[in-house]
């Protein structure tokens, strides 16, 4: 049995055979174009290798006679340049050179300026440098007055720290208080109580005050430590209580030693010689003022002082002028008795000058009169001489 028959063959052969053919028609096809493309490649590139060539030959032929024309620009414009920079090198030198001239004429102008600036400058300095030096001796003198203060302030501040210089600085203040004040009769220093006591002044006051005790105290320590500012704040309160208690304690032996019933007034005052003490009782510690007032003493500093001493002055000056009050009246009744003499004088004068007044007016009366008589009678006189003035010369010839 065959596969296949004879015209299955022949179609098969067939159809290899045009396979074949095409698969030769595709290969020639190949290698044509690719000759086509290799050819048309070549002649491609020698027509841009030409028209490159050409293009450069155009643009090197451009590139020259550009060249040559910008040359000639460029050799114009240099010899313009040129030209203008020596009109310009010229006109830049005239004005350089009148320039020279007028910074010339200004440098003498000002350097004779400056001179006389500096000449004055001088002057003052020399005035200045003078007045410096006396300043600072001025300053030296001052710097050893301040040496001397603070050597006295040191002084003082030793003084204040025993405390029985503090009471006798206590008393000295008081004492120059007091003498600037009042009379001398108006008080007494360490006046001896009748309870054998000492006040350091006892101030003599009319009735009903009587005597009042000052006495001097200084609570100093404790009101310093309560200040430091390098102690403890415990250590500050417990100073700050011992200073009150200070107080307390002054205000009881002020009134158990100078009050005295009958002797003395009802009421004593304790100085404080420092304002800032007094201040600081009153402005932190109102409780020790109501107990000392509660004790009838009266805590005082120097102003405070001062006050009472002008009012004591003031009742002593009252209390004078009370006890002269009959002089003055006797003196007054004097002096009225003198001003009705005066007066009744007064008016004898006065009636006598009145009476004067109208002798004078009569007297002027008079003189008008006299006077014009005088005057009637010079105007008949100097009539006659008119008329014989008058008269013809032989008329006026006397006889033979």
């Amino acid at each position: 049995m065959q596969i296949f028959s004879n015209a299955e063959l022949v179609l098969l052969g067939l159809l290899i055979l045009v396979l074949v053919l095409l698969l030769w028609v595709v290969m020639r096809t190949g290698r044509l174009e690719r000759d086509v493309q290799s050819k048309l490649g070549e002649r491609l590139d020698q027509q841009l290798a030409a028209q490159h060539r050409d293009l450069l030959r155009d643009l090197h032929d451009g590139l020259t006679r550009q060249t040559d024309r910008i040359g000639d620009h460029a050799r114009a414009d240099r010899e313009i340049l040129q030209r203008g920079l020596g009109a310009a090198s010229v006109q830049l030198s005239r004005s350089i050179e009148a320039l020279t001239h007028s910074v010339d004429g200004r440098l003498q102008t000002l350097a004779g300026q400056v001179n006389e600036r500096l000449d004055e400058g001088f002057r003052k300095t020399n005035d200045t440098f003078a007045s410096v030096m006396s300043r600072l001796a001025t300053i030296d003198e001052a710097q050893k007055k301040i040496d001397g203060l603070t050597t006295n302030v040191v002084s003082l501040q030793e003084l204040l720290g025993d405390k029985k210089a503090r009471g006798a600085f206590g008393e000295v203040q008081l004492e120059a208080l007091v003498r600037n004040s009042l009379p001398p009769d108006a008080f007494e220093f360490q006046s001896t109580l009748p309870n054998n006591t000492r006040a350091d002044c006892v101030l003599k006051l009319p009735e009903p005050t009587g005597m009042v005790a000052v006495d001097a105290k200084f609570p100093l320590e404790n009101y310093h430590r309560m200040f430091d500012s390098s102690l403890a704040e415990l250590d500050r309160k417990a100073a700050q209580m011992a200073f009150r208690a200070d107080v307390r304690r002054h205000v009881d032996a002020i009134a158990g030693k100078y009050i005295l019933p009958g002797v003395t007034s009802d009421g004593a005052m304790m100085f404080l010689p420092a304002e800032a003490v007094f201040a600081e009782l009153h402005a932190y510690h109102p409780e020790v003022i109501a107990y000392a007032q509660g004790k009838r003493v009266w805590i005082v500093s120097p102003t405070t002082l001062m006050a009472v001493l002008n009012t004591a002055r003031a009742v002593l000056k009252d209390v004078e002028t009370r006890k002269q009050i009959h002089v003055i009246q006797d003196a007054l009744g004097k002096l009225a008795k003198d001003f009705h003499r005066f007066d009744e004088r007064m008016n004898a004068l006065a009636r006598h000058i009145d009476q004067a007044s109208k002798d004078v007016q009569d007297v002027q009366t008079s003189s008008r009169k006299i006077t014009a008589h005088f005057q009637k009678i010079e105007s008949a006189r100097l009539d006659e001489i008119d008329e014989f003035d008058r008269l013809p010369e032989t008329a006026a010839q006397p006889p033979i």
